[in-house]
């Protein structure tokens, strides 16, 4: 049901006392295909992928019965972060960032849906791939060393990506994300990390 709105199941969190089956999604292969041929990805207005996903999972909520969770819109907002890791195919990287096991560093979750039952044949449980990853050149890419031990300089990211030195890590997305091995299997176009990256300077 989610695959013709260009998204894919990216984990699946179980039922505990604190909410039902979470089902988290994702972009997909061909996500950019289809939001850039939406209303959303053609009026020129602000925020078009949130629009997007609230469009999206407001449908897909009415089709599945399922409860709606979006990782924006707060405060408060839903604990995504805890989400991906309680799946079982994400975990924190060397530089902090999320790492999936097949989108890397550049996985980026869309939306949820939450079920009252189990869905034991969608759960998958992965192995960290930076424990396996000995290059590990996530460490090294950034070029203004925003990311370090003391943690993620987000002004600094912000002020680089403003000068002529930036238009790199600007228009085609976050040096570091990239250069993760598994980030080749998020299939991100650089028109969508250019929208992602612009909308974050502009934050």
């Amino acid at each position: 049901m989610a695959q013709p709105y260009g998204l894919d199941v990216l984990g699946v969190v179980p039922a505990d006392k604190s909410h039902g089956c979470l089902v988290l999604f994702g972009p997909a292969a061909d996500f950019w295909t289809v939001f850039s041929a939406s209303s959303e990805g053609l009026d020129g207005q602000i925020n078009p992928v949130d629009r997007w996903s609230t469009r999206v999972f407001e449908q897909l909520s009415k089709e599945t019965g399922a409860r709606a969770l979006l990782p924006f819109g707060g405060p408060p907002y839903a604990p995504f972060l805890t989400y991906a890791q309680q799946s079982g195919r994400a975990w924190l990287s060397h530089v902090g960032m999320l790492v999936h096991d097949t989108q890397g560093l550049l996985i980026s979750y869309r939306g949820a849906l939450e079920f009252d039952h189990d869905i034991a044949d969608l759960s998958v449980n992965s192995a960290r791939p930076c424990d396996d990853c000995l290059a590990k050149p996530c460490a090294n890419a950034c070029p203004v060393d925003a990311l370090n031990a003391g943690g993620y300089d987000v002004e600094k990211c912000k002020s680089y990506l403003r000068t002529p030195e930036g238009t790199d890590c600007l228009n085609k997305g976050c040096a570091v994300r990239r250069i993760c091995p598994i980030s080749k299997g998020a299939n991100r176009s650089e028109q969508q990390s250019a929208l992602h990256m612009r909308a974050f300077v502009g934050a």
